[in-house]
């Protein structure tokens, strides 16, 4: 996985320099790109971060950009920067994910602040997904009779009445009760239940 920087993609390189040299300063790892056509033919999945994007460019704009990166399901923050926006442009980039939006000229101190912020929100976003990925690969080793008994035991029911349900033994319930326990690396039926909230089972 790439490390996390801040992709800043400006068609007028006294921008971007400047930015460049802000970024350095306040210690926020930066990349430089002339053109959305150039940042789009080098992204990969895996790019953590955030983008910094001006909407008025030479040929793709950054409203253009912003709409590529959501086909490919790039969920990188991006932060808009323009000298010609109006309020129902930035209405409608809001309104279809972008993290932020501001006029130039934009106070240094107050974009990097965003930035920064843009910056924990992905890494937030990106552990997030690990953790949801080991709870899946948790859920893959756990058979079909223990998520049955998983499943009522979620519900809140004693071991008497799952094995009622089931038509099995007590002791096969608290014997599936305790695998599930072990493969899901939980120590009680609420710690289950926390682990799997938002999560299909």
């Amino acid at each position: 996985m790439n490390t996390a920087c801040a992709h800043i993609i400006d068609d007028d390189e006294a921008i971007r320099d400047a930015l460049e040299w802000q970024f350095r300063t306040r210690g926020l790892a930066c990349r430089l790109w002339p053109s959305a056509e150039a940042f789009l033919a080098a992204w990969q999945p895996d790019w953590s971060g955030c983008i910094v994007l001006d909407i008025r460019m030479q040929g793709m704009s950054g409203l253009e950009c912003f709409d590529a990166l959501r086909a490919r399901d790039c969920r990188l923050p991006v932060i808009f920067i323009t000298g010609h926006g109006d309020v129902p442009m930035a209405v409608g980039a809001l309104k279809k994910g972008a993290f932020d939006f501001i006029e130039k000229p934009f106070n240094d101190n107050e974009l990097l602040d965003i930035v920064a912020q843009a910056l924990a929100a992905d890494a937030e976003r990106q552990r997030a997904a690990a953790d949801r990925e080991t709870v899946q690969a948790r859920l893959a080793t756990v058979t079909a009779r223990e998520r049955e008994v998983m499943a009522l035991i979620l519900e809140g029911k004693y071991n008497k009445v799952i094995a009622d349900e089931l038509n099995i033994s007590m002791r096969t319930v608290e014997a599936h009760r305790a695998k599930i326990f072990d493969k899901m690396g939980v120590r009680s039926a609420v710690e289950l239940a926390q682990l799997l909230t938002g999560i299909r089972y």
